[in-house]
C-alpha cells in the first residue's frame, strides 16, 4: 500500500449542518416540446448548486457520516474511490470544513501524473493510499477493513460512495426540499443505489423511483444498500432501467457527448458523462416511447458530479 500526501492547508472548522446550502437548490421547470405533446410536466431539482465540490447527492451521503466522526472524537474518515471519484473529492473537501482529516484509498496504483480528482483531494488534505485493484475489492470484507482501519486509529469508516445507513438517510431527506407529493414518478441516476434506496425509503403512496443505472450488469433493485432492507411497503416503488449505460461506468461515448451539448442547448443545465448525462437521455427517451402515461409529473434528480468532465479533452462539451 502506497500512502501519499502534501503539506495540509489550514482546516476550516464549520457546522457540518452548514456545510452546503441546501437553499441555493432550485426546481428548473422543463419546457420542452416532447413534454408538452404528451401532457407531461418534468422538473429538475439542481442539487448540483448546493456546493461548488460537495455538490449533489455528495452532500446528502456524507452528512452524517461527519457527524457520527465528530461525536465519536474520530480525527479523521476513511473512505474508498477510483482516481475520478466524485465520491473522493467531496469527502476531502467536507473533511476538511467539519475540521477532520481524510484518508482516501484509491484503487490501484500511483499513476505517473494525478487525476484531476486525486490532486484537489490531496490539495484539501486527504492521505491518498493506493492500493491493487485485487485488494479494493475486498473493501466491503470485514477482515480487511479491520486491518485498514487498525492502520489508520481514529478514523471513520465511510464506505465506497456514502453507502450504508447514514448514506441512506442522508438521501431520504432530498425530497424534503420539494413538495413531492406532486410528483407522480421521481427519476435518479443510479450507481451504489444509496440515492435511490433514500428516495423509496422517503417516497408516498403510489409514487413510482426510477433508477437510472450508470453501471453494466445491473439490472435488479438491490434488497439492499449497505445495510438493512427496503420496507415491504416500499419495495413496489422503486425500480432500476438497466438500458442506458451507454457501455458501461464512465465509458467514454460520442452519442452521450452528443446529447450534453444538445441538452445544455435547450436548457441551460450542464450534465457529466457519467451520471446525470445519462439520467436525462434515459428519461427523454422514456418519454418518447410512451413509458409515463399522459399526465404525469416527473422530478429528476440533478445530483452533481460536474467535477467528472475535467477528464475530458478540450472541446468535447460546449459547456
Amino acid at each position: 500500500m502506497r500512502h501519499e500526501n502534501k503539506k495540509l492547508l489550514p482546516i476550516i472548522i464549520t457546522d457540518p449542518s452548514k456545510i452546503a446550502d441546501t437553499s441555493l437548490a432550485t426546481l428548473d421547470r422543463l419546457d420542452l416540446p416532447e413534454l408538452a405533446e404528451r401532457g407531461i410536466q418534468a422538473d429538475v431539482l439542481r442539487l448540483d448548486k448546493i456546493h461548488p465540490v460537495i455538490s449533489g447527492n455528495k452532500w446528502f451521503k456524507v452528512k452524517y457520516y461527519l457527524q457520527k466522526a465528530l461525536q465519536n472524537q474520530h480525527i479523521a474518515i476513511l473512505t474508498f474511490g477510483g482516481p475520478y471519484s466524485n465520491h473522493i473529492v467531496a469527502a476531502a473537501r467536507a473533511a476538511r470544513e467539519a475540521g477532520l482529516g481524510s484518508i482516501g484509498i484509491i484503487r490501484g496504483e500511483r499513476p505517473e501524473t494525478l487525476s484531476h480528482t486525486l490532486q484537489n483531494a490531496l490539495d484539501d488534505g486527504m492521505r491518498l493510499q493506493f492500493i491493487s485493484r485485487e485488494e479494493y475489492r475486498r473493501k466491503t470484507d470485514a477482515f480487511f477493513l479491520s486491518r485498514i482501519l487498525g492502520e489508520n486509529p481514529g478514523t471513520c469508516l465511510v464506505p465506497e460512495g456514502g453507502a450504508g445507513p447514514e448514506g441512506i438517510r442522508g438521501c431520504e431527506e432530498i425530497l424534503q426540499l420539494v413538495d413531492k407529493e406532486k410528483y407522480t414518478h421521481i427519476l435518479c441516476a443510479a450507481g451504489t443505489a444509496t440515492l435511490l434506496r433514500g428516495l423509496i425509503n422517503a417516497s408516498g403512496p403510489r409514487q413510482e423511483i426510477i433508477g437510472i443505472s450508470v453501471l453494466k450488469g445491473f439490472s435488479e433493485l438491490p434488497p439492499d444498500c449497505g445495510e438493512g432492507h427496503l420496507p415491504a411497503e416500499k419495495v413496489s416503488n422503486g425500480r432500476l432501467i438497466a438500458d442506458y449505460h451507454f457501455g458501461g461506468y464512465a465509458r467514454r461515448s460520442g452519442p452521450l457527448f452528443a446529447f450534453m451539448n444538445k441538452w445544455y442547448g435547450l436548457t441551460g443545465i450542464p450534465t457529466d458523462f457519467v451520471y446525470t448525462a445519462k439520467l436525462f437521455y434515459a428519461a427523454f427517451d422514456l418519454v418518447k416511447t410512451g413509458y409515463f402515461p399522459q399526465g404525469s409529473r416527473l422530478l429528476l434528480i440533478h445530483s452533481g458530479g460536474l467535477q467528472g468532465n475535467l477528464s475530458l479533452e478540450p472541446g468535447i462539451l460546449s459547456f
